[in-house]
């Protein structure tokens, strides 16, 4: 049984309420810096049934549980009395947060490598949030384009740099771990994330790699969102789904493309359960987001 440190989880949940003031979703996150609540269906006796990311209407789903509404964030951890911290989720409205996380435990020389991509590829990094980790690393916050999806990544860029993107998370300042507190840079608190530099932008999501012939019944738009979904490389096809899938019911044409997404998914090595739950799962997201008019 966790042990419950009362003032860690009242200081977490007061900085998670005001990440969420600034328009950052949250979910409370243990001293291991992983989410706090465990998954309701961990043992569900089916293990063909539907994967769950919240229609179930619990907790315990991980980022999907992420949010900004003040009341669920209060009712997430009073389920988690044990939360010493919060996780951000990164690549959602309004801000499309991406975290460029600068590990130091390695001794790999992350801020070197930064600087390097930096002058090779003509960018400059933006004045932005910056959060200092207990073992002396950094994560850069910036923002991304809402029609990007930048996918997870570890030292891909360079050794040491890791990226949080759609379907990560950020482990929020003010978070206690097994390890010490997260906290701002100085002179760095007050900023919002900046934008991502173009160049920069360019190297967290990798070209596709091949194109296939798509159906033509749902028009060009249709066409694109499954190509977009094809050039998915290991790591980012179900994010790729879900972007398509809920751009697809934004536009009004979900029903019928979910055929040509899941063949899609498919082939980019998702299995079909995953691909429809996917897509039900940004259906679900779309229809709340046009209920509430966000």
């Amino acid at each position: 049984m966790a042990t419950i440190d009362r003032k860690a989880t009242t200081l977490a949940l007061a900085h998670a309420l005001s990440a969420a003031e600034r328009g950052l979703a949250v979910i409370p996150l243990s001293r291991a810096k992983l989410p706090a609540l465990r998954s309701p269906h961990r043992d569900d006796p089916d293990p063909t049934a539907s994967v769950c990311h919240g229609e179930c209407g619990r907790f315990g789903h991980g980022v999907y549980d992420a949010t900004t509404d003040p009341r669920r964030i209060r009712a997430l951890f009073a389920a988690a009395p044990w939360t010493t911290g919060y996780g951000i989720a990164c690549g959602l409205h309004p801000h499309h947060l991406i975290g460029i996380d600068l590990d130091t435990k390695s001794g790999t020389g992350s801020s070197a490598a930064l600087r390097e991509l930096a002058l090779r590829h003509l960018f400059t990094i933006p004045e932005t949030v910056v959060v200092l980790t207990p073992s002396g690393g950094r994560h850069l916050w910036l923002s991304g384009p809402p029609d990007v999806v930048v996918p997870n990544s570890a030292s891909r860029l360079a050794p040491g740099i890791d990226v949080r993107g759609a379907g990560g998370y950020l482990v929020g300042p003010g978070s206690r771990t097994e390890h010490g507190t997260y906290g701002t840079a100085p002179g760095t608190a007050h900023l919002a994330p900046a934008p991502c530099p173009p160049a920069l932008l360019r190297l967290l999501t990798p070209p596709p790699r091949t194109r296939h012939p798509t159906p033509s019944s749902t028009g060009r738009h249709g066409q694109g969102l499954v190509q977009f979904v094809l050039a998915a490389h290991q790591g980012q096809r179900n994010t790729r789904l879900f972007w398509a899938a809920c751009r697809a019911y934004e536009n009004g044409i979900g029903p019928e493309l979910t055929p040509a997404l899941v063949d899609a998914a498919i082939r980019t090595g998702l299995t079909r359960r995953e691909a429809r739950s996917t897509i039900a799962s940004a259906a679900r997201m779309t229809g709340q987001r046009r209920a509430t008019g966000a």
